[in-house]
């Protein structure tokens, strides 16, 4: 979907964000009837990170991504992109998206429909040759677009929003539909793209692929996002798997153990919320009061199980 031809949604007023926010929102809400597909979102994305965006299928995510790019007006709510108000020509000549799937002409060439949206756009048409290199579609740019697999066809929409030299790149769900190589194909390209001042926004309902690829995610889950932070923060602290006999007593002296959380008994073993860099005094407790301890290892919980937690909790 095109941002080029939106209109700056009036009702959005800018509030001052620090230099270090590329995109904020307070409040954002989006209502459709009695459905409520946004709900009072508070979001901040960071200038030269890769946010993930990540929610499953109808949380709300594609519809935050309009409201930025002021495709679609907010019920209530302020966003800030790039500076400026969603939609607003400044800032979307500093955002550059591909939101659900590119279109394209299919009777012209890859090559000839980057020309066309370069002079659409005002973007100079010598960027096409680069931005087709950059996503390896260089020996592929002149045929046509209709004979393109769906993985050329997601590689020419980034190409295509990457024409202004964007500082903010918006992707919604670009592997989807991919089959395994053109999805590892592109998490490298998303990767690449992410690296120097260049901020990527990738909404995503993969958990694999946003902790491949992002530096920070936040989790939306209807309409409502309910965590925010860096990968290894939404993960936890991390945990010890513990097995000790007599089960009972280790678990009632990790339990009373400061550096401990939450203690429990899974599966024949304990599992400890502790900083893996305790295990050593941890052990040394447990022997000591004459527990004896078999195996202690560190584990660290999946953004997949971290997921499911959280949206159950939601749910509850």
């Amino acid at each position: 979907m095109s941002v080029s031809g939106a209109r700056a949604n009036h009702e959005l007023a800018p509030r001052q964000t620090g230099d270090d926010v590329l995109v904020s929102t307070s409040g954002l809400t989006k209502r459709y009837g009695r459905v409520l597909a946004v709900d009072r979102l508070e979001m901040s994305v960071h200038r030269g990170e890769v946010y993930g965006f990540l929610g499953p299928n109808g949380a709300g995510k594609t519809t935050t991504l309009k409201m930025l790019l002021g495709l679609i007006r907010p019920t209530s709510g302020t966003a800030v992109v790039a500076g400026h108000e969603p939609g607003s020509p400044r800032g979307l000549a500093q955002v550059g998206a591909l939101v659900e799937s590119p279109a394209f002409y299919p009777f012209l060439s890859g090559r000839d429909n980057l020309i066309a949206m370069a002079e659409y756009s005002g973007a100079p048409t010598s960027r096409v040759a680069d931005v087709l290199e950059l996503v390896e579609l260089s020996t592929r740019a002149g045929d046509k677009y209709g004979g393109y697999s769906l993985g050329m066809k997601q590689r020419l929409g980034v190409a295509a929003a990457l024409l202004k030299q964007p500082e903010l790149l918006i992707l919604d769900e670009p592997t989807n539909g991919l089959d395994p190589k053109g999805m590892a194909e592109m998490r490298a390209l998303i990767r690449e793209l992410g690296q120097g001042e260049r901020t990527v926004l990738l909404s995503s309902h993969l958990l694999n692929e946003v902790e491949q690829i992002c530096d920070r995610v936040g989790v939306i889950h209807r309409g409502r996002l309910i965590a925010e932070g860096a990968v290894s923060e939404i993960r936890g602290r991390g945990a010890l798997i513990v097995r000790a006999q007599p089960e009972g007593q280790a678990l009632e002296l990790v339990r009373a153990m400061p550096e401990v959380g939450r203690a429990e008994i899974v599966n024949g073993a304990l599992r400890i919320e502790a900083d893996p860099a305790s295990a050593a005094e941890i052990n040394r407790e447990l022997v000591g009061a004459g527990v004896m301890v078999s195996e202690l290892r560190p584990v660290q919980q999946s953004l997949e199980e971290v997921f499911l937690e959280l949206t159950s909790e939601e749910e509850g």
